[in-house]
């Protein structure tokens, strides 16, 4: 998806679709390969990262003599930023696109996305080639860094790029000199590209992103939008059960008792344990025949997570219940 050709292929190709009632039975293949896919299923950080984007968006256009508005998606490793950065950019483009159709005289579609990932230890040349070749610019091995922004920018803004989602940000340490370059480079384009940038990184606040003078720029022009653990409550909702009962409705379970992964919301009680619940569906039942009255817990518990997961969110056997030992 670092290309603009693979990128318009997943943000047109169909999203994968939820068994629906009355649907001839699907394959074990079929089955499989849905459930690797998988639905998007919708959080409250996709939620305000959405409101956000559009937004910024909206008041980007009227902006013209500074650097606009960005946005960063932050949370611990495995929380879903990339899906919701990917989620809300495939929003952005199938929107963008059936508002602005390309006339039927060409063929060049509209690229109103574009997707980058920062490179491990990236320079500003290197990011700078990232970007360009996103939108396929030509480069020469003979180019300078600034001959390669000045291609970008003019490139981007001609291509009527409306949204800019950078991945990976806490690769970035303004720190160091190369780091520092790549910093003052980003805030080159933002200022020299009409569009809005969105970041995604791993905790980023704890990193030296936000540190010195580049970071308190970068602080004062970007809101954060978290992305974590879901709480059991938050006011009149529970968004954890929510979260539950939307995974649930979304599997291709054989024989399933709608509403039984929700009562066993208090089992998994963080994001990690949460994607088991996913798991034997995707994993196990489409190879078994499990009965209705089969325990959920059991097949929960049989579910082996990531390593990760597994280390900080297994539940562990009180003191009381622990066979004693003897010191030698």
């Amino acid at each position: 998806m670092t290309t603009w050709q693979g990128w318009q292929h997943f943000a047109t190709a169909p999203p994968p679709a939820p068994p629906r009632p009355g649907e001839p039975a699907r394959s074990e293949e079929e089955r499989l390969a849905y459930h690797s896919a998988f639905v998007t299923v919708r959080t409250p950080a996709i939620t305000t990262l959405t409101t956000s984007v559009r937004t910024l968006m909206i008041l980007g256009r009227h902006q013209q003599t500074t650097a606009r508005p960005s946005l960063i998606v932050t949370g611990p490793a495995t929380a879903g930023k990339t899906t919701a950065l990917l989620h809300v950019g495939r929003a952005c483009h199938l929107a963008h696109t059936a508002q602005h159709p390309p006339p039927a005289t060409t063929t060049h579609a509209p690229v109103p996305v574009a997707y980058v990932l920062v490179p491990p230890g990236a320079s500003a040349k290197a990011l700078a080639t990232e970007f360009a070749r996103y939108l396929g610019i030509p480069l020469t091995t003979r180019m300078t860094q600034a001959a390669i922004t000045d291609a970008v920018c003019h490139t981007y803004n001609q291509a009527g790029v409306r949204l800019v989602m950078i991945d990976e940000i806490h690769r970035l340490n303004p720190r160091t000199t190369t780091g520092a370059e790549t910093a003052d480079l980003l805030k080159d384009l933002t200022e020299r590209i009409a569009v809005t940038f969105v970041y995604a990184g791993i905790d980023v606040t704890s990193t030296a992103l936000f540190s010195g003078v580049r970071g308190a720029q970068l602080a004062a022009r970007a809101s954060l939008v978290e992305c974590g653990s879901f709480p059991a409550r938050s006011g009149k909702h529970e968004p954890f059960r929510e979260l539950i009962t939307g995974v649930e409705a979304a599997l291709g379970l054989r024989a399933h008792r709608p509403g039984t992964l929700p009562r066993h919301a208090s089992y998994p009680t963080s994001a990690p344990r949460a994607a088991s619940a996913a798991s034997p569906a995707k994993q196990q039942s489409p190879r078994s025949s499990t009965a209705p009255n089969a325990s959920p817990r059991a097949s929960l518990d049989a579910v082996r997570l990531d390593h990760l997961a597994e280390r900080h969110h297994r539940p562990t056997t009180p003191a009381r219940n622990r066979p004693r030992t003897t010191p030698r």
